[in-house]
């Protein structure tokens, strides 16, 4: 009896490994990437290796999550869609009254681990938009929009209320990304983003004043520069003084000396930057564009609406991620609190964004093959 199971696990290991259900060019970047995380985490952790080995387990966690959800054919992911958005929700409401972290309430315990709903809601949602639009004329009217709104604005503003209004907006932005690969008329376009610039003054009054403080020091960092503005000016001289080819691995000053703070976690792209310099620096860009154009491409070539706005979503989701991880750390854009893609210290978002390349490589390998 015990023969049969494992022979039938084995069967089932050989199925799973068989290639049209895996993009090998996506995965072989993919762990191009991982393996740049854990190195240069390992140095900007000052050769710390608990914690190497733990994200490293996240990775590996993911990676099995990611080639388990690329055997599962894009319509079952599409039934699913709406149970697994309300779940999301649903965590969501859980962190509001039990949620645990530092100010900000963003984590559940789960006893043997802690989890972060608001990184799941980065794919959910998404996928729930797509699964809307996936049923109805395209491009979306202001009824469709409207609805579209609500499926948006609620795990936003559930998110926004932790407080946590980088990642609000980052989630917001997935689902949005899904309604312009819709087709959306760009006078509509226009018009919502007027509605959303002449929103911002009625916005300032809610935020929280460490939210008021971030946009001020953007402006002008030097006006406070041993308290809120010391985040960016440290970062800013990590990526000034590495120069064209860095200070080499371990050798970066800003971070072992603690200048440089969250140096594992939202500010790791300045140690990057410190140590390889603006040559290291492009050679990640590019591998990050070879995945989000990989992404772009399997969003092409779906087979069906949900398959192609939830593919396209996701890739242009992670190129924002990247965008503004890059733009906060050079000053271009206001302290957030995102996480460089897979590169940052981080369980949640590293299982959650393996979890969504496994839906790319869902729709990849289960497309429609046309004749030539």
């Amino acid at each position: 009896m015990n023969r049969n199971i494992v022979l039938r696990l084995q069967l089932w290991a050989l199925r799973a490994l068989r290639r049209p259900y895996f993009d090998l060019p996506l995965i072989a970047a993919l762990l191009l990437l991982a393996l740049c995380g854990l190195v240069t985490l390992y140095s900007a952790s000052d050769l710390d290796r608990h914690l190497v080995l733990s994200q490293a387990a996240r990775f590996l966690l993911g990676g099995v999550l990611m080639l388990a959800i690329a055997r599962i054919p894009p319509s079952v992911l599409r039934n699913w869609t709406p149970w697994l958005y309300a779940a999301s929700l649903l965590l969501l409401v859980a962190v509001a009254v039990l949620g645990q972290g530092r100010g900000a309430h963003r984590w559940l315990n789960l006893g043997v681990m802690r989890f972060q709903p608001s990184e799941l809601v980065k794919l959910t949602l998404p996928m729930m938009v797509a699964w809307y639009l996936h049923a109805r004329e395209l491009p979306p009217r202001w009824l469709s929009l409207a609805a579209v709104a609500l499926l948006i604005g609620a795990p936003a503003l559930l998110i926004a209320k932790q407080p946590d209004l980088g990642t609000a907006l980052l989630v917001a932005a997935s689902g949005v990304f899904a309604v312009f690969l819709a087709g959306l008329a760009w006078w509509r376009i226009v018009l919502v983003l007027g509605a959303a610039a002449g929103a911002a003054p009625v916005a300032w009054h809610f935020m929280h004043e460490y939210q008021k403080n971030r946009l001020r020091m953007f402006l002008d960092p030097e006006s406070d520069p041993l308290g809120n503005g010391w985040h960016i000016i440290q970062s800013e001289i990590a990526v000034g003084s590495g120069g064209w080819f860095g200070k080499g691995w371990h050798h970066g000053t800003q971070s072992r000396l603690e200048f440089l703070p969250e140096h594992t976690t939202d500010f790791v792209f300045a140690v990057f930057s410190e140590e390889w310099g603006l040559i290291g620096v492009i050679a990640l860009i590019v591998l990050y564009l070879f995945i989000v154009g990989r992404g772009l491409m399997i969003a092409a070539n779906a087979r069906d609406t949900y398959s192609r706005l939830l593919a396209g979503a996701i890739s242009m989701a992670f190129f924002v991620y990247v965008m503004v991880n890059g733009g906060m750390i050079t000053g271009l854009l206001p302290v957030v609190g995102v996480p460089l893609p897979l590169i940052s210290y981080g369980g949640t978002s590293a299982v959650s964004l393996l979890a969504g390349f496994g839906v790319l490589m869902s729709i990849h390998g289960h497309r429609k093959l046309l004749p030539r």
